[in-house]
């Protein structure tokens, strides 16, 4: 159907999977203990229980399949013995079920009956059979390779099968390097024995694929080669030996699937995967010493035969390519994975190369598409709804684990270094990179909330709950347990503000050690927020005395006077401009549409009032506009209101009067004023709720 040039590129193609995949179970196998169940245990230990055992749950079936695929095969070495029936008899058998139920029955018998042990000691005799029929077939000749007048390498039969259709029917037959994988359970030195047997099946197989692929062309022509099954049979120095070879191969195949499935499956509810406890505890049952999944098996046993009776061996060839495939790809992505995460724990014994690794992961998405794009999407759609049955059942299991932590740190320390080596110098646009410090944090939430809303979307937040006190076992130990409940939080707010703890003998210390943190960003910190509840007394004294530290380091100055009527629907967010905000006017302004990036505000609207001398009022409306013009704020122009200043009228009452129903009022200060009024400064605004006093220490370019 494809010619030698196109059955060399199926060999070829299909060990740019197998190669990799087998280099990784390789490299993974010296790294860790692989326990039984192979392929999933390596799977499910990398990228945790739920996605594990989507794709566990996949292979076992492909497993399954295969046992079905091979029996089916391992019928078709009969042609010559139901020939010679209808020659003796005059019978005509042509259901080849006939012979592969009853050899999937004794399977499943022998296996059952004498284990594991039995089938593997069976190998080296199937191992013996196969070496003397290859032997036997490459010293055969015929009349076309005696005749043969310059073989043509790329005939073909008419009307042929398209490459990749021959390919998904072929690909399982490189599949059978990882069943040491999968018996790793009863294996005496799986990190030995593992590199060693993938590596050396996996290579071995490939060159005797094309030395047959070669003899057969020159041996036999593509219609010779289409038409009869055994061909082999006729090229070979004695024919008979090509069915026992088929059959010995093909039975030993099944028998390798019959072993390995069963583990797969008993690891699997070993997992405690399926929603059952009782299905669980009787399928990782096993048999007392040796562990033996006997009603793993049975379930394999049925299913296998549910497959048989279908019939078709092209069809569920193409079916357990897909599936294989994924665990092939999976396998192969987390040897890529291990490489980029650079976890000091990974050192296996056996290194592949990350860029084969990565290889192997493209090929098997590349290859299920092209081999069928409308299996490749089913049995995608397939693992992704048991990925989500699973962990509607197993909540409390990790869908992601360590291989996942480990990219992420490399990625956010490569990133962060790149971002501390960039010129600064050439960028001018502001966005929050902020820290807040409280010992409040358990009995209110504004600066917390505030903070996420900032973290949403356009900011960095970095967020210490502050204990008064000196580092020591129990204080460590207290700051452990806090910092859990302050994720737990999180977690149910959504937060995207980085967390921690901050031991210090007094607040000023602890203010001194945070302002000299990095940024979670990369960049420096640039914004400094404290927080007091007015309900309590004016501005505390601790922010009074902390602002010089503050502003001496270059921050942004931020303070947030809680009320206790919260932050109401998050409707309106007013900004109070004034003749003493030129510094602060910009700064403001980005606040309030950075808070409109979080789903709590993104119905809000922000509206600016201003407060200038009549003479000014339209001099500074225009100045107003054009910064949010430039700015590109989705702020209209009628919500832009500027207020003339009167005589005997202050600032405060303004505010008072217009901002009484604002869920936010956004304000500025003077590092000055403070210098010399202290808490008067925030005091005054009776009639407001929730208050930001916005100090900035330059003007921020909003273009």
């Amino acid at each position: 159907n494809v010619g030698f040039l196109g059955t060399a590129a199926i060999v070829l193609i299909s060990h740019l999977v197998t190669i990799p995949t087998a280099m990784a179970i390789a490299e993974i196998a010296t790294n860790q203990k692989v326990e039984g169940g192979g392929e999933y245990y390596i799977i499910s230990r990398s990228f945790g229980i739920n996605i594990g055992a989507a794709i566990g749950l996949a292979l076992y079936l492909s497993q399954a399949i295969s046992v079905a695929f091979y029996v089916i095969a391992f019928a078709e070495a009969f042609d010559p013995v139901f020939e010679w029936v209808f020659d003796q008899y005059g019978i005509l058998l042509e259901d080849k079920r006939l012979v592969s139920v009853p050899t999937l029955v004794g399977l499943a018998v022998l296996i059952l009956t004498k284990g594991a042990d039995l089938g593997l000691k069976a190998m080296y005799v199937v191992v013996a059979v196969l070496a003397s029929s290859l032997v036997l077939f490459f010293a055969g000749q015929t009349d076309y390779q005696i005749t043969g007048d310059g073989y043509d390498f790329l005939g073909k039969v008419q009307n042929p099968d398209s490459f990749f259709y021959v390919f998904a029917i072929c690909f399982p037959a490189f599949t059978g390097m990882t069943a040491g994988v999968g018996l790793s359970g009863d294996l005496r030195d799986p990190k030995k024995s593992i590199p060693l047997g993938t590596l050396s099946a996996t290579f071995s197989g490939m060159v005797i694929y094309l030395f047959i692929a070669f003899k057969l062309s020159i041996s036999a022509s593509p219609e010779d080669l289409d038409d009869n099954q055994l061909v082999m049979s006729q090229i070979a120095a004695w024919g008979p030996i090509i069915p026992i070879g088929l059959a010995c191969a093909t039975i030993s195949s099944a028998m390798g699937s019959i072993l390995v499935a069963p583990r797969t499956l008993q690891a699997l509810a070993g997992d405690r995967i399926f929603p059952s406890k009782y299905l669980n505890h009787m399928l990782a049952r096993g048999t007392k010493g040796k562990n033996e999944p006997r009603l793993a098996t049975v379930v394999t046993v049925i299913l296998a035969l549910f497959f048989i009776l279908l019939g078709d061996v092209n069809a569920v060839a193409a079916i357990i390519s897909m599936f294989f495939m994924v665990t092939y790809g999976t396998i192969c992505l987390i040897s890529f994975l291990q490489h980029f995460a650079a976890d000091p724990s990974y050192r296996p014994a056996f290194k592949s190369r990350w860029w084969i690794s990565l290889l192997g992961a493209v090929m098997c998405v590349y290859l299920m598409f092209r081999m069928n794009p409308g299996y490749a999407f089913l049995s995608i759609i397939i693992m992704v709804a048991l990925y989500f049955l699973i962990t509607e059942y197993n909540e409390n299991k990790q869908g992601m684990v360590n291989i996942f932590q480990g990219v992420i740190f490399q990625l956010s320390r490569r990133l962060q270094v790149f971002l501390q080596k960039a010129d600064k110098e050439t960028v001018h646009t502001w966005r929050p990179s902020a820290i807040c410090i409280s010992e409040d944090t358990f009995r209110r939430t504004s600066a917390f909330d505030f903070m996420t809303w900032i973290s949403h979307r356009y900011g960095f937040g970095t967020y210490l709950h502050y204990i008064n006190g000196y580092v020591s076992k129990d204080s460590h130990q207290q700051a452990r347990k806090e910092l859990e409940r302050l994720i737990d939080r999180a977690e149910v707010a959504e937060s995207r503000v980085y967390l921690d703890t901050i031991i210090s003998p007094s607040f000023t210390t602890a203010v001194a050690q945070s302002i000299q943190l990095p940024s979670v960003s990369g960049k420096d910190l640039n914004l400094y927020l404290f927080e007091y509840s007015r309900a309590q007394g004016p501005c505390d004294e601790q922010i009074l005395e902390n602002m010089p530290l503050v502003r001496a380091a270059d921050f942004d100055v931020c303070i947030l006077a809680t009320s206790e009527r919260s932050f109401s629907y998050k409707n309106e967010i007013h900004i109070w401009i004034t003749q003493s905000d030129y510094e602060n006017a910009s700064l403001m302004i980005l606040i309030g549409f950075v808070l409109m990036g979080h789903p709590d505000w993104r119905e809000a609207e922000i509206k600016i009032f201003a407060i200038f001398p009549l003479q000014e009022l339209t001099e500074q409306r225009e100045k107003i506009l054009e910064q949010i013009k430039e700015g590109r704020l989705p702020i209209s122009a009628n919500n832009v209101q500027l207020i003339a200043k009167e005589e005997g009228s202050t600032s405060k009452e303004t505010i008072n009067q217009h901002s009484v129903d604002a869920d936010l009022v956004i304000i500025g200060f003077r590092s000055e004023a403070v210098k010399q009024l202290g808490a008067q400064v925030f005091d005054g605004f009776d009639d407001l709720g929730n208050i930001l006093f916005v100090g900035s220490n330059r003007e921020k370019d909003m273009s």
